[in-house]
């Protein structure tokens, strides 16, 4: 879904991350204070006029003035930034939004971070943890750092991932032959 990177905790819900990356601010972008920036999330839409953002490891707070597309790149400008020099000196930050300013998912897809951590079982025993997860074109992929060792991967389809209980912190698989040690 979107790509995560936890950097630090205290969210609303214990041991998920305070803040998600939804870019990264490349180079500064004309003379007038914007900078061109990646985007990282599924929702772009959402960093709009007036959204407050943070920035870098530690996490400062920027209000978005402007923002607009070319190409693939969203060419932003921050309040207080007026000039490609101020601009150029957020020059490879990351750009986060606090978790708790995503939006909802429909039932049955889960954000990255909701799922880093949940023990991964086949049937009633335990495979390990569900410890990253690659992104591919076709479906991703779930790491599972395996109890005695080793890891063991997972493409992320309905006939493998039975199961997802976030309440439980758990997640059901049927691992398909092929992969099996």
């Amino acid at each position: 879904m979107m790509d995560i990177k936890q950097e630090k905790t205290g969210s609303l819900n214990t041991g998920e991350p305070e803040f998600l990356q939804v870019g990264h601010l490349q180079r500064s972008h004309g003379v007038d204070g914007e900078i061109a920036m990646r985007v990282v999330t599924d929702f772009p839409e959402r960093l709009r006029k007036g959204k407050t953002v943070y920035l870098g490891e530690a996490h400062k707070a920027y209000k978005i003035a402007s923002k607009r597309w070319k190409q693939a790149l969203m060419l932003i400008r921050f309040e207080g930034i007026e000039n490609c020099e101020q601009a150029s000196m957020l020059t490879n930050l990351d750009v986060f939004v606090h978790t708790w300013q995503v939006p909802s998912l429909p039932e049955g897809s889960y954000y990255h971070h909701e799922l880093i951590g949940l023990n991964v079982f086949e049937g009633a025993q335990k495979l390990g943890e569900l410890s990253e997860i690659l992104v591919t074109g076709a479906n991703d992929v779930y790491v599972v750092r395996l109890a005695e060792g080793g890891e063991l991967l997972l493409p992320a389809i309905p006939s493998v991932i039975l199961e997802v209980n976030l309440a439980a912190q758990s997640m059901l698989v049927s691992v398909p032959e092929g992969l099996r040690g």
